[in-house]
């Protein structure tokens, strides 16, 4: 993912700028800074929203207590959050409104399947499991959308979103509902859309664009993460998650990885092996028997340096089948690939998974780092990551560095790496040979 943060969510308006404050517990915009985006909003003509219930909550925190569900909220938010920047961009806000409820809106021009699809893909987000002291859940959220009516107020827009969530809890197995009452957005199906993005395959359209990634004491080009993305030809720029989304709704997932893996191993020869790349895996690539096999066949075909490549593997997708995950990864790691745990402060990784998987990198998430400048107690925990990683001989990758003061504490504590848009956002791969 490229510039995650829970920095303050900055809304530009003519020469003024609206700094919104966080709710405490995520990190997020509250419900009142919500409403005055969506009152003074820019393109008020071409905005949508979505409120993102998770229907009894409340059973979470009877469960697990207030801390476990605290923990639970913050993880969801977290997806919410990274779901809308790498989904929607500087043009959306994600705030929480209250409870297990939060807002997400944009503005600019959107066809109105592509809103349903992003709200789909969010929902299958949320809902991948979540452990909570030592169990796994599954919250399913529920999902209201509209489109801004001609003038309308901001607290008719959070009404209309309120009242169709609150009708959809009542109907067992609608996850998503317009606030117009009607179910599914016209035009394009979900089969129809499933088989595009085969065609898309087929037809080698799925394009790769590339995060930059810098060293922190020299602040030369040190690597780039490869993120893929579709244009589609009537629904416009397509996301990572909501690709991989589609991808599941038709069980293609390991295809469209594959894919994606093949087409960044086969990299622009004129930096291939100059550069090191980063490539993100999925759970289903994990679960899949013979991934490390068709991996290791894929990289020898290529000719792509194992040294200069690493596979970022998150903690969730580790939790369906631990035991197989870190075979699969060890099998890989021998082949000289480096493995980075990816997101690593936002879940729930502990000594086993740094002992039990050959782990090269710790990337940090930009929730971790967003006040280091500003407040000790995160650079304090920041401290405490780092030495224990040096102690391990890790390295340390941080993701969302938006500020100078970011930067600065990152070098005065020893980390290696850093990522985001105080120097760059995901560019192409044309972009790349050019800073080489």
């Amino acid at each position: 993912m490229f510039g995650k943060s829970l920095a303050l969510w900055p809304v530009l308006m003519g020469d003024s700028a609206t700094i919104y404050a966080r709710d405490p517990l995520t990190g997020l915009a509250s419900s009142a800074e919500a409403r005055e985006w969506l009152q003074r909003a820019p393109a008020p003509d071409y905005l949508q929203a979505m409120l993102v219930g998770l229907h009894r909550f409340r059973s979470v925190n009877i469960a697990y207590g207030n801390a476990g569900g605290d923990l639970a909220l913050a993880e969801i938010a977290r997806r919410i959050r990274d779901f809308a920047v790498e989904e929607l961009g500087p043009s959306a806000i994600v705030a929480r409104i209250s409870g297990g409820e939060f807002l997400v809106a944009c503005t600019g021009a959107m066809p109105r399947e592509r809103w349903q699809w992003l709200a789909e893909a969010l929902g299958r987000t949320v809902g991948r499991a979540l452990p909570v002291h030592g169990d796994v859940l599954h919250l399913l959220p529920r999902i209201a959308l509209l489109r801004r009516a001609p003038g309308e107020s901001a607290g008719r827009m959070l009404d209309r979103l309120d009242q169709a969530l609150g009708s959809l809890e009542q109907l067992p197995g609608r996850r998503v509902m317009w606030a117009d009452g009607s179910h599914r957005a016209r035009g394009r199906s979900a089969a129809r859309l499933e088989a595009d993005l085969i065609g898309a395959m087929a037809r080698d359209e799925i394009g790769l664009v590339f995060q930059p990634q810098y060293c922190v004491n020299s602040g030369a080009l040190a690597g780039a993460e490869v993120l893929a993305r579709w244009n589609h030809p009537q629904l416009g720029r397509i996301g990572a998650e909501t690709l991989f989304a589609i991808a599941e709704r038709g069980d293609h997932i390991e295809q469209l990885s594959s894919h994606i893996i093949q087409r960044a191993l086969a990299s622009d020869e004129r930096w291939k092996g100059h550069l090191p790349l980063s490539i993100n895996i999925t759970a289903e690539d994990l679960a899949a028997e013979d991934f490390a096999a068709g991996f290791a066949q894929a990289l020898d075909h290529s000719g792509f340096p194992p040294a200069q490549l690493t596979l970022e593997v998150t903690e969730q997708s580790l939790i369906a089948d631990f035991v197989r995950s870190a075979s699969s990864l060890k099998t890989i790691a021998a082949l000289g690939v480096r493995i980075a745990l990816d997101d690593f402060g936002t879940g729930y990784a502990n000594f086993r998974t740094l002992k039990a998987l050959p782990i090269d990198t710790l990337k940090l998430d930009a929730s971790l780092v967003g006040d280091v400048d500003t407040d000790p107690r995160d650079r304090a925990i920041l401290k405490a990551i780092v030495a224990m990683a040096k102690a391990l001989g890790q390295k340390i990758v941080v993701e969302g560095i938006e500020r100078e003061g970011q930067l600065a504490v990152l070098a005065q504590e020893g980390c290696d790496v850093f990522q985001g848009f105080l120097r760059s956002g995901p560019v192409s791969g044309e972009a790349i040979a050019a800073m080489l």
